[in-house]
């Protein structure tokens, strides 16, 4: 590493926030607005193919505003909204497994789904989702342990000549260091171009359509829809009877009955055009590709033949599931699991977490693969146990250790001890910026 690039690590390090940020309470309008880091969002609700083609265009410079404008603007929309509830709601309630440390999982175990709230996360995985990348900071109020805050995506921006994120706020712009103890930036869309693995691309040019197609639809239905009155004068009404007849007509209300003499008549003319099928063809298109999109796959989705209804396994394609639940779980363990743990046991704790001594993954496997699994661990179990009273006679045995690692079954020695939690008093230093506090075992 170059001089120039030590003395610009150091500098960044020094200027940027490293700790979760502490949210003032009171009725102090000042302090109340210094809760919100972002600045005030700037809605956008028409849109047409050519601002589609200016976001693509902007964010491939790392602007991603116009992009995540578009993003807020798909949930408007009943059907991506339900989808996409479905897929990033569905998953964080799905059961948490985690592993590591004892009394490190015991904690994270009682602590997760308050450090990381359920919604926060859930749009940290729909940013994911949509925009292929989504950003998050630790906050907590009155020195209370850190709880992570979602961030709106608008104000991300990303330089390529520093290879470096920033997020624009009411203080500036501001350095993004993932897992430095405040920033959480979240890119299942890859490390380099993530907003390129967004959905918004495809979403946008069907939503848009959509929107026209809707707009279009009611517009017609105003014009054509009501059958037109029309008030017939026989050829030798003068022009004030045939006027006085145009009158009575317009004026036609509800239970109006006209006494007619022969020459004079009152029709209706209705529209035999059928041009609005080609908007409802459009909207059911664009609901199609929006369904295929976000869960990638339509049958279960729409009720069709073959329609189970009751589980997101049955509405989502479990692919999805299993990449947005792999994605989301790596972004958390190795950017804020050691935050928590370093604000609930302290330094050691940190240390611990850091080298990978907790971590955490939801459990995506559908239930009905969970009960084959357990039937054929229970098959297997007993075809062992028969084979080795057959193969006795020849002093053989069945590797039962093989058949452990077949299935996934998880085993330890029986007269090995579980693993030890840090030494008593051990407090090494944390990184920068991160607040050492005694463990709960000291306390």
């Amino acid at each position: 590493m170059s001089l120039y690039s030590r003395i610009s690590n150091l500098f960044q390090r020094s200027v940027a926030e490293e700790e979760p940020r502490d949210l003032p309470t009171g009725d102090d309008f000042r302090s109340g607005y210094r809760r919100q880091l972002a600045i005030p969002q700037v809605t956008q609700t028409r849109w047409e193919l050519r601002d589609l083609e200016g976001a693509i265009r902007a964010a491939d410079t790392g602007q991603l505003r116009l992009a995540a404008r578009l993003c807020e603007s798909l949930r408007r929309d009943g059907v991506i909204h339900g989808v996409l509830s479905t897929r990033s709601l569905g998953l964080v309630q799905l059961p948490l497994r985690f592993k590591g440390d004892p009394d490190l999982v015991e904690g994270a175990e009682e602590d997760f789904r308050t450090t990381f709230p359920d919604a926060e996360v859930a749009m940290l995985d729909s940013d994911g989702i949509l925009l292929g990348a989504g950003v998050g900071e630790f906050v907590t109020v009155d020195g209370a342990r850190p709880v992570l805050r979602r961030l709106d995506p608008q104000w991300l921006w990303y330089r390529w000549s520093e290879d470096r994120w920033y997020y624009q706020s009411i203080q500036g712009m501001l350095p993004i260091n993932p897992g430095d103890g405040r920033w959480v930036l979240h890119c299942p869309g890859g490390s380099v171009k993530p907003w390129g693995q967004g959905l918004w691309m495809a979403l946008g040019r069907a939503f848009i359509a959509k929107e026209h197609a809707y707009f279009l639809r009611e517009n017609y239905s105003q014009k054509l829809a009501n059958a037109a009155r029309v008030a017939v004068s026989p050829q030798g009404a003068s022009d004030a009877q045939a006027q006085g007849w145009f009158e009575k007509v317009a004026q036609w209300g509800v239970n109006t009955v006209f006494g007619l003499r022969p020459g004079w008549d009152v029709r209706l003319l209705e529209s035999n055009g059928r041009g609005y099928e080609i908007y409802k063809e459009t909207i059911e298109s664009a609901n199609e590709e929006i369904i295929i999109t976000l869960a990638g796959q339509l049958v279960t989705t729409t009720g069709g033949s073959g329609f189970i209804s009751g589980s997101m396994f049955q509405a989502i394609a479990g692919d999805l599931i299993q990449g947005d639940g792999n994605a989301l779980a790596g972004t958390l363990n190795a950017q804020g699991l050691h935050v928590w743990a370093n604000a609930r046991y302290g330094a050691g704790a940190y240390q611990r977490a850091r080298a990978g001594r907790i971590a955490a993954a939801w459990d995506v496997t559908p239930p009905q693969d969970l009960n084959a699994k357990a039937a054929a661990m229970t098959a297997a179990a007993t075809a062992a146990k028969s084979l080795n009273e057959v193969l006795e006679r020849s002093g053989q045995e069945v590797d039962m250790v093989a058949i452990v690692r077949q299935y996934g079954v998880p085993v330890r020695a029986r007269d090995a001890a579980p693993p030890s939690s840090a030494p008593a008093g051990e407090t090494p230093a944390p990184a920068s910026g991160l607040r050492a506090v005694p463990s709960r075992e000291a306390a």
